[in-house]
């Protein structure tokens, strides 16, 4: 068996890159193994090589890709650890049924809606970006003990709490951006 079908015979996405499976990542070794990976398996390595091993080779670098921008992200990982433990943390599927964060979701909201009447809207985003941002923080720290705990039931709803913020902070940005445009 060659090296690339090794890879993609993997059980998951932490074995690919030689990981433990969990929370944690180390982000350099995470990096430096992706890059040695991409090195390795780039198709352009493969140009003169025949439409088996061209295709192998993108297939690889697929998955090679997917795994890594699954590891790097907070989020993306979080749902990966509850796929590995057979629980549905796809976006559509499971949305909390917490009323205080719920409420949290709609001033965030209305406040990102405003943004545009404040006097000072950048340090408006800033402050809303800071406050997200520990919040995300925070529902991280909860997922890594509630996934620790096996508390899928729990880490489940995180997770769902660290889609808005996700949301939230990408639409910050945004807003950000087109305030800048003005």
């Amino acid at each position: 068996m060659d090296l690339s079908t090794q890879l993609l015979t993997k059980e998951n996405f932490f074995q690919l890159f030689s990981l433990p499976p969990g929370w944690t990542v180390d982000r350099e070794l995470l990096d430096s193994r992706y890059r040695k990976l991409q090195q390795t398996f780039h198709p352009d390595r493969f140009s003169t090589k025949g439409d088996v091993d061209k295709r192998l080779a993108m297939q690889t670098t697929s998955l090679i890709n997917q795994a890594y921008d699954t590891l790097k992200s907070p989020l993306k990982r979080a749902q990966y650890l509850l796929e590995l433990e057979h629980v549905d943390a796809s976006q559509e599927s499971h949305i909390t049924s917490d009323s205080h964060f719920l409420m949290q979701q709609i001033e965030f909201r209305e406040a990102l809606g405003d943004i545009g009447d404040n006097a000072d809207p950048f340090k408006t985003l800033d402050t809303m970006r800071t406050d997200a941002q520990r919040q995300y923080l925070q529902l991280q720290n909860d997922f890594q003990a509630q996934h620790l705990a096996a508390d899928y039931t729990n880490a489940l709803d995180t997770v769902a709490k660290m889609q808005f913020f996700a949301k939230l902070l990408d639409e910050i940005e945004l807003r950000e951006e087109d305030l800048e445009d003005l």
